[in-house]
């Protein structure tokens, strides 16, 4: 019996939540996973924020071109094109941009809501 004592003493010190019911402990894990998927999408978001705003200084410099205008590809080619063209790849570029930004705060604020739920059951199995 001391033995198995101090296991679930050890256990306790290992795993502060050892305590808790499985239940709980699985929503702990649950709550884990979801709080390192939400910080996934907020850098997912991030990235897609900074590439909006560069697509829209690009839109903004070629309106504001006068003459010739060169593209880019690849990183190593330089290509004339025409302002329209580039403006019409830019503005749907921006477009899918706009939609996937769109579905990741719909996501967020999916994960928000679930996060905040569970942290709330687990927050009143611990005050037990």
């Amino acid at each position: 019996m001391v033995g198995e004592s101090e296991h679930n003493h050890n256990n306790a010190g290992a795993n502060p939540f050892a305590n808790l019911d499985e239940d709980t402990q699985l929503k702990i894990q649950e709550l884990q996973i979801l709080e390192q998927n939400f910080q996934q999408l907020l850098m997912q978001k991030n990235a897609f924020s900074m590439e909006s705003n560069e697509v829209n200084l690009i839109i903004d410099e070629v309106e504001k071109t006068e003459g010739e205008v060169m593209r880019i590809i690849g990183g190593q080619v330089v290509v004339k094109s025409s302002k329209e063209k580039i403006l019409e790849d830019m503005k749907h570029k921006k477009e899918l941009i706009e939609t996937r930004l769109k579905g990741i705060s719909d996501q967020e604020k999916d994960f928000s809501e679930k996060i905040e739920s569970i942290r709330e059951e687990v927050m009143k199995k611990i005050q037990e």
